[in-house]
């Protein structure tokens, strides 16, 4: 198994160092905007928003008129990141203390909790740690007046949705409109796995967003040093093939597939079994833990946690695993829709995942299990054990999908873990520094500055806020897409198609409020930051020359511009990671069914491609040609046609009325 990307990172410590008051650089950064009413906290796994929360939490307390603290959690499990934590040792003004009658999430079942949430809002005690369902039903009760100066922290952010039926996003719309309560959202990534926004355009205006991005935490680390995302394919049952991937020697969770998948065997149980007798030999569960003692070939003895059963066993692992003080305390766990977000394991080194999952949010989750600082630990893991297609199965266009948006995945992460770099038009660039070359990558301490000929850059302050903080979100938006999928792993599409034509659609289905002028400039950042951010670029110096190494191609710095970039296939790794890890039969069935799903003209692609056409016909004094040998020309004639065909029926409708 090759890994599909690798990533090297400093050490700096930076991120892990604090301040006067205790904070780390995340915290530190939230802890700025804390008298924000609105408060959108993104950051990845383990850097510290709960203890953000904390210190935002209590100076609403002590020094913003708040009354309450109230945080929402999305399982039980998560609860314990929030518990009573000694801040004033470090420098803080106030110690976290949580009442235990209050802490709603240490208990299974939801028998009386409806009851005790509003017993302390009628108390005079001023912290409560819940789980989202709780707060719904509570909610419910209460209604949006009970909640006045009140601040509800809402963790794992991405759970709420803009669809009418998300009821926690309901929570978040009343409260908003009652305009009364203070919230913070936190998250570590603010994309869900569906086609619904997380927030409506308007109310997630009114936010005010810290970000801290998923580089700059690992970068800062003292210990990890880097990380690998590969994938393994194999036929047949997965059960046969984990031994293949799964590496005793790592402290490793495996996250085995739902039971209503194609990976399954239905019998979940088994499944766990069989990953036992992979490891060795069982010898007993231990009756205080709840982990099983699995005895390897070579003598040593592993300790398993198992929380695929969801019998009254779990409970008692649970409490084992929040225990965990050393190495040595769990080697293996087994989790079926568990030990995912906001799970605490810093030991863990290895996250095994087996089969494609829908949500790219579900798999930044999985990854962050496994990339927590912690002594001796220098190198984490990604594997996706992924089925291979089979060209004899009906459903093989599905599997293909499946795969193609597994890989996808790789190109988010390649995004999400790679440094910020910044773009400027060429024509700026001496603003820079009057003695340099005007095409020289400019390196600062945070970032990079990259001139490219013909770039946009932003002109207004929306699109500013759009390449700033939700740059992650944007790409993931377009990596998810059905759309810009097929047509980037389709070799029938050129790259140009997918970049200027495609891609585009995204964007303003995100973000409907954005002219046309500022589509292209979030298309332009997004397109050059996914060509930059890839761990594979490289500069190289030859003679007096610089250069970049991009998609197998060597380019001299000086001849950068937007045309050259935009020439370049976005998908092109996921091709070469197919092209090596799976048999030639395999990748013409790929091909095959990649081919066979041609994207056709839909009327949000036609309608969205008139202020195209309109600018191509002012420049050029002609309509584009269906003939024309630029695709992208070509592209714009079939939206033209489309749109002149729909005005023509509408046409003889009207006609045929009267």
């Amino acid at each position: 198994m090759a890994d599909f990307v690798t990533v090297t990172y400093g050490q700096t410590g930076a991120s892990q160092s604090v301040n006067a008051r205790g904070m780390r650089a995340m915290q530190a950064r939230a802890f700025d905007a804390r008298n924000s009413q609105y408060l959108l906290v993104k950051a990845p796994p383990a850097s510290g928003k709960s203890r953000a929360l904390m210190f935002i939490g209590l100076d609403k307390l002590e020094n913003q008129g708040l009354s309450k603290v109230i945080v929402a959690v999305p399982e039980r499990s998560i609860g314990n990141s929030f518990k009573s934590t000694k801040l004033t040792e470090t420098g803080f003004l106030r110690d976290w203390i949580v009442d235990p009658k209050w802490n709603l999430t240490d208990s299974a079942g939801a028998a009386g909790k409806v009851s005790a949430f509003k017993a302390f809002m009628a108390s005079d005690d001023d912290i409560l740690v819940c789980t989202h369902a709780t707060l719904r039903f509570a909610f419910d009760q209460l209604g949006a007046s009970a909640f006045a100066d009140s601040v509800l922290a809402i963790d794992e952010f991405h759970h709420v949705s803009a669809d009418e039926n998300n009821r926690l996003g309901e929570v978040v719309r009343a409260l908003m409109q009652e305009d009364k309560a203070h919230i913070v959202a936190m998250t570590g990534s603010y994309f869900r796995g569906d086609t619904a926004p997380v927030l409506h355009p308007e109310d997630e205006g009114r936010f005010n967003r810290v970000t801290y991005t998923y580089y700059e935490q690992l970068n800062g680390y003292q210990y990890l040093k880097t990380l690998g995302i590969g994938y393994h394919f194999y036929r047949g049952r997965y059960i046969e093939a984990i031994n293949q991937v799964l590496n005793s020697d790592l402290k490793t969770i495996v996250h085995i597939p739902h039971v209503r998948s194609a990976e399954s065997t239905s019998d979940k149980y088994d499944e766990v079994d069989r990953i036992h007798d992979h490891l060795g030999t069982v010898l007993r569960k231990d009756e205080e833990t709840g982990l099983y003692l699995v005895q390897r070939a070579d003598g040593r003895i592993l300790k398993i946690a198992d929380l695929v059963d969801d019998g009254p066993e779990r409970e008692r692992v649970m409490r084992t695993l929040r225990k965990i003080e050393s190495r040595d305390d769990v080697d293996i766990i087994i989790a079926l829709g568990m030990a995912k977000e906001g799970f605490d394991w810093i030991w863990c080194e290895h996250a095994l995942t087996v089969g494609y999952r829908g949500s790219l949010t579900e798999v930044i989750q999985i990854i962050g299990r496994a990339t927590r600082d912690a002594p001796d630990k220098t190198h984490a893991q990604f594997t996706n054990l992924i089925a291979e297609p089979d060209a004899s199965e009906e459903r093989v266009t599905d599997a293909v999908n499946n795969m193609l948006k597994a890989i996808a995945c790789s190109l988010l992460m390649e995004q999400v873990l790679a440094p910020n770099f910044k773009f400027r038009t060429k024509a700026d660039a001496d603003e820079l520094d009057g003695s340099r070359k005007e095409t020289d990558i400019v390196y600062t301490q945070d970032d990079s500055i990259i001139v490219i000929k013909d770039f946009a850059e932003p002109t207004t302050e929306r699109t500013r806020q759009i390449l700033e903080s939700d740059l992650n979100d944007l790409t993931a938006a377009i990596i998810q897409d059905t759309d810009v999928l097929r047509a980037g792993m389709n070799p029938d599409y050129s790259p140009e198609i997918v970049n200027q034509v495609i891609i585009p659609k995204v964007i303003e289905h995100k973000y409907p409020d954005l002219t046309p002028e500022e589509v292209e400039e979030v298309r332009q950042a997004v397109v050059a930051n996914g060509v930059f951010k890839s761990p594979s670029i490289q500069i190289e110096q030859h003679g007096d020359t610089k250069f970049v190494r991009m998609a197998e191609r060597l380019i001299n710095i000086d001849q950068l511009d937007m045309d050259l970039i935009d020439s370049i296939n976005p998908f092109q790794k996921a091709y070469e990671i197919l092209s090596k890890s799976v048999t030639e039969e395999v990748l013409r069935t790929i091909h095959a069914a990649v081919a066979s799903t041609k994207i056709s003209m839909t009327e949000q692609e036609a309608v969205s491609s008139w202020p195209r056409i309109q600018a191509f016909k002012k420049e050029k004094g002609v309509p584009p040609s269906l003939v024309s040998p630029n695709p992208i020309e070509r592209r714009l004639a079939e939206a033209l046609a489309w749109l002149q065909a729909k005005k023509r029926e509408r046409a003889k409708t009207v006609s045929t009325e009267s």
